[in-house]
């Protein structure tokens, strides 16, 4: 943990220096940007994690790493909301994960702007700057505050996406879409939202948020209801008490 609150700390320096400054911005496909700050992030990670674990096994947004044959999967994001990002809105992230073969051992998700620091090891619970964290109460869809996201590909896949937040914001007090699917979800355990979906994400999106949720007393799942992992591409996350509501709509 220590380990990953420094690599995460040195990332969102970055990202917090470089926050509201002139960059320059490439695009990885139409509309999925990278900038300067992305890359900067990502090797202040990658310098702290090839010192401190060599023969660990690294998955990060940015760049291809050498595969080794570890037990222990650092899944990194060095900067989760680069559109944001690029039109100076304050909502990005830094997320980190370690996974080993048996599981998600622990995640921390920095918010360098706000100085929030989410964090969780397996069976430790969660906290935020150290303080203990807990899913909400909300018990029913009509009182709940969800957040969404949509995918970069949204244009060539519309229909499924529109379809249910339209359902969703209608049955619920309300749906922002903030565009840091790794903070989104920490806002789930933190119980500012009380449920979170999303499709087309990547593993570097959800392995860090979906364990302090889990550690946070909250549930994630597919859309049809079965058991999340970080190599699915859609999720559903919520308190748990709300979930099967959510997932009737899904269905």
């Amino acid at each position: 943990m220590e380990i990953a609150v420094r690599a995460a700390r040195a990332a969102g320096d970055i990202v917090k220096q470089d926050f509201g400054k002139p960059m320059r911005i490439s695009f990885k496909d139409r509309v999925n940007p990278v900038t300067e700050t992305d890359l900067k992030a990502e090797n202040a990670i990658l310098s702290i994690l090839r010192e401190e674990c060599p023969t660990h096994a690294i998955m990060t947004e940015e760049s291809a790493q050498p595969t080794r044959g570890s037990e222990f999967l650092w899944i990194i994001d060095p900067m989760d909301g680069t559109t944001n990002f690029t039109h100076g809105y304050p909502c990005v992230s830094v997320s980190i994960a370690l996974h080993r073969t048996d599981g998600p051992l622990l995640g921390v998700v920095l918010d360098p702007l706000h100085n929030e620091l989410f964090s969780a090891e397996r069976g430790a619970g969660s906290r935020m700057n150290g303080d203990p964290l807990r899913v909400s109460a909300i018990s029913s869809l009509e009182e709940s505050l969800l957040c969404t996201g949509f995918p970069y590909r949204l244009k060539e896949e519309p229909a499924d996406n529109f379809e249910i937040f339209h359902t969703l914001s209608l049955l619920a007090q309300g749906v922002r879409r903030d565009g840091s699917a790794a903070l989104d979800i920490c806002y789930v355990a933190a119980g500012r939202f009380d449920g979170f979906w999303e499709r087309g994400l990547k593993p570097w999106d959800t392995a860090a948020g979906t364990l302090i949720l889990s550690e946070a007393g909250g549930r994630a799942t597919d859309y049809a209801g079965g058991a999340f992992h970080p190599f699915l591409t859609e999720i559903v996350a919520s308190n748990g008490l709300i979930h099967d509501e959510m997932l009737r709509v899904f269905g």
